[in-house]
């Protein structure tokens, strides 16, 4: 089909307005990187933008020995990991009777987890109500309050609410029972709502810090987003954290291990985004329904 003179000026302007808006995501995320695999010198020089200088391991090797990143990194997997089951979980068994349309309750609770995103106790009754079960010093204390997220309930809710009726049918003429249905039909039916909302969820997490502030007092449970927090905070608390003596500051440039740090927290939800990107875009209602 043929598209007007202004359909592609109109064009040219979104994709120059796209390209811009991921140069500047993408430029700090390669500076960054550059940084932490340069010298000391180009370092401290300002030489480096986004192509190492002097190219070398030395950060990641500072960051690695002696530092308490692996126990971090661990404890954030199983922060992650753990609270995305939970979390997944649990708000399926929140959005999939509330879509039901003969659940007669559906209104009233539907209010009532809509009334908790708007209004809350706020964060001093939070932290008794968690001292109070006993859940602090606990990743409990992180999944629990987390375990439906309103937003994302709905979510679930409204995209079961619009499978087709006629499946349903089907399935029970099959006789399929309800948690059959579920786990045969609609599980299949939802990869990309489900892929969706199991990576909020496990962002979330993983980047999970003034929460663990609060209610984490073990610094051994401490995840890689405080560790790191820290260790970009303050010179002496990179010092404390790694081997490296203040005289080999000379060999492993302190913006160097910060920039690593960095690197190393974001670089695991790089590396989970595209397995899950495809969800995204893939269309599995197309032939669901024959005739």
């Amino acid at each position: 089909m043929q598209i007007s003179r202004g359909e592609r000026w109109f064009y040219r302007f979104n994709y120059t307005i796209l390209t811009l808006a991921a140069l500047t995501c993408l430029l700090p995320l390669l500076n960054i990187l550059a940084v932490s695999l340069s010298g000391n010198r180009a370092v401290m020089s300002g030489e480096v933008g986004i192509w190492p200088v002097d190219f070398n391991l030395n950060s990641y090797e500072a960051l690695m020995s002696g530092s308490p990143v692996f126990q971090a990194f661990r404890n954030s997997v199983v922060l992650t990991v753990v609270g995305v089951v939970l979390c997944m979980l649990f708000t399926l068994l929140a959005a999939y009777p509330l879509s039901r349309r003969g659940f007669y309750l559906k209104k009233p609770i539907t209010l009532a987890i809509v009334f908790t995103m708007l209004f809350t106790g706020g964060i001093i009754p939070h932290y008794l109500l968690v001292d109070w079960l006993g859940l602090v010093n606990t990743y409990w204390a992180l999944w629990l309050p987390a375990l439906v997220s309103p937003f994302n309930m709905l979510i679930m809710k409204n995209y079961f609410e619009h499978l087709p009726e006629e499946m349903e049918e089907a399935a029970r003429i099959d006789g399929c029972g309800e948690w059959s249905f579920i786990t045969k039909v609609v599980l299949p039916l939802s990869l990309p709502m489900l892929a969706t909302i199991a990576l909020f969820y496990g962002v979330n997490l993983w980047n999970s810090f003034f929460q663990v502030l609060i209610y984490i007092n073990d610094t051994q449970k401490y995840n890689l987003t405080v560790l790191v927090q820290q260790m970009v905070r303050s010179s002496s608390v990179l010092l404390e954290f790694t081997s490296v003596t203040p005289e080999e500051m000379n060999q492993f440039p302190p913006e160097g291990v910060k920039s690593a740090g960095v690197m190393v927290l974001l670089l695991p939800m790089l590396i989970v985004y595209p397995f899950i990107q495809k969800y995204f875009v893939k269309g599995v209602m197309i032939g669901a329904i024959k005739g």
